[in-house]
């Protein structure tokens, strides 16, 4: 038996590394606050109460993302690994070193086929390609240990007939390559959560492993193969979490959260997993899990009382990945493909891909948010669950306060212009606010709020600007893409309230499939949803005038979004916009534009491919299979919030699993 020990991931000073974060949050914001109470001390006690401590949480949450950053911007900037703190080194996965059964699950629900499926054969064939190259002779060697499965979910029958048909196609593309398997559930109970549960009753024995994707998920093969070998070789973990980065917007709003994710992204991965460690979060897709650990502790129960606070939890990454920590095991975000655009090792750059699409405008962005808000704060109700990890809890915590931030921002701004518009009638002697010490402190807000951005930008300037178009461009886009996070941030800010109002209410809604694909909003659509933003920016920024001409100035950044919410929603959703910026100016590249990895070539062609000859899938030759593995069952059981009994976590040995 091997020192199962000394096969945990390397974190050391892990603590001490929480200690020092938590320090320098805390420092930041009492500096701040006391700043703040200095600011205010002219004005009634409760006006200073209210003032203080909504700008204390505000400010702790600025201070959190920038000291989170500046640790990620440090290990980016030594190319250190966030756990181990070693360098960080890329290496070729090799098949030949697969001794486990891994599943590829891809849950959908009423997806559009054709992307889709596409996706899902790109990923495989990214995996045969990979195991071809490195180590396994021939692509069918991977038929060893890795088998995929479409869970399908959808209830429309004239949908799931054409789901069939493409399934079909691409068992008979992949037939002795890898084994493709379609099972359709009568109903949708329990939903994403459900659906996976479904399987790993009845065939979650036959894996040692299971990789999650979405319906938009692409991962190639040898980010795949690294997770399995990090699973194979740490017997102690239970799950490993990418980094997807979006890919192939066409959209204005597409291509700047698309640049967005690509320059900042594997920054603050790196900051979250170096004070994370072992407790790092799930996030529902392009991740890797133990499945006996998964079915062992992770069954969720559902919450007392009813939605949208109640029911069945919508955020159920969140909770799984703390129920398998709270069971032993280890939960680690993994940020080797994010890290690894580098002019240094084409390679790396070419072939570690984890990447995931996403809504092309910002009506579909919010509607997403809407969804997942109501699930985070649903976690608000586990803060006291049994037996969590103070981690996990503060993943519940800032996760909802992600989005409770907004209301306590515009909390923030109400009563600012109240207390202008208050001392503006009131003849006073003595000036509200110092105004010195006013415009510091708000410059040093603003400086640390905007700090992870320029952090993310002076990295990229460094290593790999080839890779957004050269240093120039992605000077200007970056600008651009701050520019344009400014004018949007009042809009979201302003839905973000909206929904947490409607979740107090009780109003809930359902979780239905998001709307994937290119989508151009119409005049009506939008100002259906921004009308009411763009007259209530009127309203502040004309009040704000007439009351106080400076308050007005600097308040600036709030209301100019609000007035221009139409504009900017329509115009943001077109891809003409989004195509001139891109190919007329050269702007707003990233590296799955500017390098086009081989797994997005493959899909490009593999999507052309099926929209030419979907015509022919009426081919009574392409029949579906419907010859699933024999099952093993097993049992997957609820777990309790309220009450959890810690038992020692026997790991398994790292050359096999039990199953």
């Amino acid at each position: 038996m091997p020192d199962l020990h000394a096969l945990r991931p390397l974190m050391p000073w892990l603590n001490g590394r929480r200690v020092f974060l938590a320090f320098t949050v805390l420092a930041t914001s009492i500096g701040g606050c006391i700043a703040m109470a200095k600011v205010v001390a002219n004005l009634a006690i409760g006006w200073q109460l209210t003032m203080l401590i909504l700008f204390a949480l505000t400010f702790t949450w600025i201070a959190l993302a920038f000291w989170g950053a500046l640790c990620g911007f440090v290990l980016c900037a030594l190319r250190r690994d966030p756990l181990s703190l070693r360098r960080q080194a890329i290496v070729n996965p090799n098949a030949s070193l697969l001794v486990s059964r891994t599943a590829l699950i891809m849950p959908i629900y009423a997806e559009p086929p054709i992307p889709t499926i596409a996706g899902l054969e790109a990923t495989c064939r990214s995996l045969l390609q990979q195991a071809e190259t490195y180590g396994a002779g021939t692509p069918s060697a991977i038929n060893k240990h890795f088998e995929v499965f479409v869970l399908s979910d959808t209830q429309d029958s004239a949908m799931a007939d054409i789901e069939e048909a493409h399934v079909a196609a691409l068992q008979q593309r992949l037939a002795g390559q890898i084994a493709v398997h379609y099972r359709r559930r009568p109903n949708n109970d329990g939903r994403k959560a459900g659906n996976i549960a479904e399987f790993c009753r009845r065939w979650g024995r036959r894996y040692d492993y299971l990789v999650v994707l979405d319906a938009d998920s692409l991962m190639s093969g040898a980010t795949l193969l690294h997770l399995v070998h990090r699973m194979q070789r740490q017997p102690s973990v239970g799950l490993i979490q990418t980094v997807p980065i979006p890919v192939g917007q066409r959209t204005l709003f597409g291509r700047f959260t698309q640049l967005a994710s690509a320059l900042y992204s594997p920054m603050l991965a790196a900051g979250q997993s170096f004070w994370q460690g072992d407790a790092a979060n799930y996030w529902g897709h392009n991740a890797i899990i133990r499945t006996r650990a998964f079915m062992a502790h992770a069954g969720l129960p559902i919450l007392s009382g009813k939605p949208p606070l109640g029911g069945e939890l919508l955020s159920h990454d969140f909770v799984e990945a703390a129920l398998l920590k709270r069971g032993g095991w280890q939960v680690l975000l993994d940020t080797s493909a994010t890290t690894a655009v580098s002019r240094h090792n084409p390679y790396a750059s070419a072939s570690h891909n984890s990447f995931e699409a996403m809504p092309s405008n910002m009506l579909d962005f919010a509607k997403r948010d809407r969804r997942w808000l109501q699930g985070n704060l649903q976690h608000l109700r586990l803060l006291t669950g049994a037996g969590f990890h103070p981690i996990s809890r503060l993943h519940f915590l800032f996760g909802a306060f992600a989005y409770l931030s907004s209301l306590v921002w515009l909390g923030l701004l109400l009563c600012t212009s109240l207390m202008v518009g208050y001392q503006a009638i009131e003849t006073t002697s003595n000036p509200p606010l110092p105004e010195a010490l006013s415009l510091g402190l708000l410059s040093v807000t603003l400086g640390m709020l905007i700090a992870p951005k320029l952090l993310g930008l002076l990295l990229t300037f460094w290593q790999c600007p080839h890779a957004y178009g050269g240093r120039l461009k992605l000077v200007t886009s970056t600008l651009l893409e701050i520019l344009f996070a400014a004018l949007i941030a009042p809009l979201m800010m302003a839905w973000h309230s909206l929904f947490i109002v409607n979740v107090l209410i009780g109003r809930a809604i359902d979780w239905q499939t998001q709307h994937r694909g290119e989508r151009s909003l119409s005049w009506r659509e939008t100002w259906h949803h921004t009308g009411w933003m763009t007259l209530c920016g009127i309203a502040w920024a004309g009040t704000m005038m007439l009351f106080s001409p400076s308050a007005f100035g600097w308040l600036t950044p709030a209301w100019l979004g609000l007035i221009g919410a139409a504009p900017l929603v329509k115009y943001s959703s077109s891809a003409t916009w989004g195509g001139l910026v891109s190919r007329k100016f050269g702007l707003l590249q990233t590296p799955s534009s500017a390098q086009q990895p081989p797994l997005l070539e493959d899909f490009a062609a593999l999507e052309s491919r099926s929209h030419q000859s979907s015509a022919t899938l009426s081919n009574p030759s392409l029949t579906l299979s419907l010859a699933l593995p024999q099952e093993q069952p097993g049992d997957m059981p609820c777990q309790s919030f309220r009450y959890h009994v810690q038992t020692a976590t026997k790991h398994a040995p790292p050359v096999k699993e039990p199953y």
